[in-house]
């Protein structure tokens, strides 16, 4: 079974292990090189006044990761930072720089700025994939943009935007296939299947 989940709701959350020892609480998500799924965490202390850790979280050291808390086994599932960091992509490994990149189709659309990322946690296959964007939407062409949502367009409308399995990203821009704008949704509630068939429609198209 997996779950989706918005990474605003995994930072700050508390990293604890099996014998219910907080140990950490996540300050940012690590994403892997290409961006496609979450490799890991930079970590933070627990205290109110506490800074960065030297230690990170590789997502392989993860037991699990609930509504509450990241579950680990013990303390040495903690690793050195830098080693954390060399799994993430040249944009300095925090991931957190995506936030305000603007998304553009690959026709030259501008649909609006990145307020979110949406991940996807696979229990069962024990990976955590990014498979959407939550947009902030700018005054898109109802002409250019034929299949948007009713919702979509209406500058400062937050909506959910399905990704592909890879994509051109930079430290401002994130280009996506403009066909993805007939899959959002304004909720997580079937964003699942949304971006099931958002990628089923792109493997018919190759």
């Amino acid at each position: 079974m997996s779950v989706l989940m918005r990474c605003s709701e995994i930072t700050t959350r508390p990293v604890v292990t099996m014998a219910g020892e907080a140990v950490a609480q996540v300050k940012d998500i690590v994403y892997a090189a290409g961006g496609g799924e979450v490799a890991g965490f930079t970590l933070a202390g627990r205290g109110p006044f506490s800074g960065p850790l030297d230690r990170g979280l590789v997502w392989d050291a993860v037991a699990a990761l609930g509504a509450d808390a990241v579950m680990i086994a013990d303390e040495d599932a903690l690793a050195p930072l830098a080693g954390v960091l060399e799994r993430a992509s040249s944009r300095r490994g925090s991931g957190s720089d995506v936030l305000g990149a603007e998304v553009l189709t690959d026709t030259g659309t501008a649909l609006g700025a990145v307020v979110d990322v949406i991940v996807e946690v696979d229990a069962a296959n024990g990976r955590c994939d990014v498979v959407g964007y939550e947009i902030e939407s700018s005054e898109a062409s109802r002409s250019e943009v034929s299949e948007m949502s009713e919702t979509f367009g209406h500058k400062g409308t937050k909506v959910l935007l399905p990704l592909p399995d890879t994509l051109a990203a930079s430290g401002e821009h994130v280009m996506v296939p403009a066909s993805a704008t007939g899959f959002v949704r304004d909720d997580l509630a079937g964003f699942g299947a949304a971006v099931a068939a958002f990628r089923a429609h792109l493997r018919g198209e190759r």
